[in-house]
C-alpha cells in the first residue's frame, strides 16, 4: 500500500494498520501543536491512533494530488470545537509517505486538539509509541 489515495481510504475505514502501511520507515510528522516533528513509522502510527481517538465527525472534503505531493482537506470536531484542516503529504520514490504535515484552524480548535492529545500522551507514558 502507498499513496495519498490509499491513506485516505485507510483513514475513512478507521484502519490504523492500513494507515501505517502507507508510511515510510523514516516518516516525519509535523503536528500543528508541536515544535519538533515526530519521526519514525512506529511513533507516527501511534500518533495517528491518538488523532483517530480525538477527532469526531472526521471527513475529508477535498483531495488534490500533484506529482509526489498530496493534500487532503478535512473537517472534524474535538469536543465542541469545529476544526478545518489539511493533511499535506509528500511521497518517497516507493510511493510511501515520508513527510506529513497537518495544519488546522481556528486557534481555539488547535488548542482543543492539543489538550485532547496531551491526555492521550500522558496515558501512553508521555509520548506516542510508549
Amino acid at each position: 500500500m502507498g499513496s495519498g489515495k490509499d491513506f485516505r481510504t485507510a483513514v475513512e475505514a478507521h484502519d490504523l494498520e492500513a494507515m501505517s502501511a502507507c508510511l515510510a520507515e523514516d516518516v516525519e510528522f509535523f503536528s500543528p501543536v508541536a515544535f519538533k516533528p515526530f519521526v519514525s513509522k512506529p511513533v507516527v502510527t501511534a500518533l495517528l491512533g491518538f488523532v483517530m481517538d480525538s477527532f469526531e465527525e472526521f471527513v475529508y472534503v477535498d483531495d488534490i494530488e500533484q506529482g509526489k505531493s498530496h493534500m487532503l482537506r478535512f473537517s472534524a470536531r474535538v469536543g465542541d470545537k469545529a476544526i478545518d484542516g489539511v493533511d499535506l503529504m509528500e511521497m518517497d520514490d516507493a510511493g510511501l509517505i515520508n513527510r506529513f504535515s497537518v495544519m488546522i484552524r481556528p486557534l481555539s480548535a488547535a488548542q482543543a486538539m492539543a489538550d485532547a492529545m496531551s491526555e492521550r500522551f500522558e496515558a501512553a507514558g508521555g509520548k506516542p509509541g510508549a
